[in-house]
């Protein structure tokens, strides 16, 4: 625990109406799985722009008294009943702890979010995260007024008319605004090519697809297959015109891209027989090394494999495979490393998970294994309680931070690089 309290910035929380305000006393606390402590000075950051703020129902702060340095779980101010306030950070940012707060019995499952702790410092709030990678291509602020993107998608689908594909990220865009979709049709960095309708997995808090024993999804996921040259039309389109182009199958509107396999192999060697710039790039569950195999061979540059843990019953609660196993994940990091490939992980992070020290040590032994080139620090967009009680973990206090596993695996690995991006490979 820090020595001087006094020095945390403020604890925030709403009332019942949502007015967000400091409390006058208490200071701010984080959560690291089911545990609560103060964040660490090198923890703190400007809340960034482009970050939201969210009262969390039916949950209350739980902050630290300075003087005394004793926890305090405030259930009202003044007579009104007050919540938790959590921050959600904007994408390149990972968060270092959760809101801290006490859930009421019954409480309704938090919508599918990271929710950071948030504080407030001279007039101005603050969050515990970090920015992992200086990539621009989905900051707010980079995004041009007046909604130039929408103006673009409508025109594509007029000018495309038999491409189904150009028109559900259309809808992407104008509906969801996906910053994805939004890139596209502003002609920049990374375009999505979503492809698959259905998954072999059921990950917990799935974002595409529930089944009404959880939460709401928050987006619809695609409802048809499109054709090798859908794909490819938007594909060659975007990466002939936007220098460093990334073009990336494995969206958040669908399934499981390997499950298409003969699809994506049909899509990228149409795609490489028209043009050879750019990136192709896979986001992935890495469940099927041999369609992975095959994918490389046809022109595929680089793939991203999910994974919330390195440790196998972890992995499995949460991603409840179907018709694969955490062996055939582990083969396909290796394999793309084997075949002169690019290979990112998409490390789900959730503080108190991640940054145990049985976590670290294993996710070592993967890296050690594999050979992967970048480690892409993800928030896991999840109500922290749902998460903890589908894994059936509580944690432990045997936790380094996230930011000194980040400098411990960069220490044993030094070429290792972190982000949260998929790269343009030269």
């Amino acid at each position: 625990m820090m020595d001087d309290l006094s020095s945390l910035p403020m604890m925030v929380v709403a009332d019942a109406d949502g007015e967000v305000f400091e409390h006058p006393n208490l200071r701010m606390m984080g959560a690291s799985g089911r545990f609560h402590r103060p964040p660490m000075p090198e923890e703190i950051v400007p809340m960034p722009y482009g970050a939201d703020l969210y009262v969390l129902p039916d949950r209350h702060p739980v902050g630290i008294d300075p003087a005394t340095g004793r926890t305090e779980i405030v259930h009202s101010f003044e007579g009104r009943p007050v919540f938790a306030v959590s921050a959600f950070l904007p994408p390149a940012y990972t968060s270092l702890l959760w809101s801290a707060f006490i859930r009421d019995h019954g409480a309704p499952h938090l919508p599918l979010y990271a929710y950071t702790c948030l504080g407030w410092r001279e007039g101005s709030f603050v969050a515990a995260g970090v920015r992992v990678d200086p990539d621009p291509r989905q900051d707010l602020h980079n995004f041009p007024e007046g909604e130039p993107e929408n103006r673009s998608a409508r025109k594509a689908v007029l000018k495309y008319p038999q491409n189904r594909l150009i028109k559900h990220l259309a809808h992407c865009c104008i509906t969801y605004r996906c910053p994805a979709a939004r890139n596209l049709f502003l002609g920049r960095y990374e375009a999505p090519l979503p492809t698959s309708r259905t998954c072999n997995a059921a990950c917990v808090g799935c974002i595409s697809l529930q089944d009404g024993t959880c939460v709401p999804s928050t987006q619809d996921r695609i409802s048809f297959s499109p054709t090798p040259e859908e794909v490819a039309e938007v594909a060659v389109g975007h990466l002939d015109k936007v220098p460093d182009g990334v073009v990336s199958f494995g969206q958040g509107c669908e399934g499981e891209p390997l499950t298409e396999g003969d699809l994506l192999h049909a899509a990228i060697k149409m795609i490489r027989e028209r043009t050879t710039a750019g990136t192709i790039n896979l986001n992935t569950n890495g469940s099927r090394p041999d369609i992975l195999k095959r994918l490389f061979a046809a022109g595929l540059d680089s793939v991203r494999i999910s994974l919330n843990s390195a440790r196998r019953e972890l992995y499995n609660r949460y991603f409840r495979p179907s018709g694969y196993t955490f062996e055939d994940v582990i083969r396909s990091m290796a394999l793309g490393n084997d075949m002169g490939k690019f290979v990112s992980v998409n490390y789900f992070v959730f503080p108190g998970l991640t940054d145990e020290s049985a976590e670290a040590d294993a996710l070592e032994k993967i890296l050690e294994k594999t050979g992967i080139h970048m480690i892409q620090w993800r928030n896991l967009n999840i109500d922290p309680d749902l998460y903890m009680d589908s894994l059936d973990w509580d944690g432990t206090k045997d936790t380094i931070g996230i930011k000194p596993l980040m400098k411990r695996i960069h220490k044993r690995f030094p070429k290792m690089r972190f982000g949260y991006f998929n790269p343009a490979l030269g």
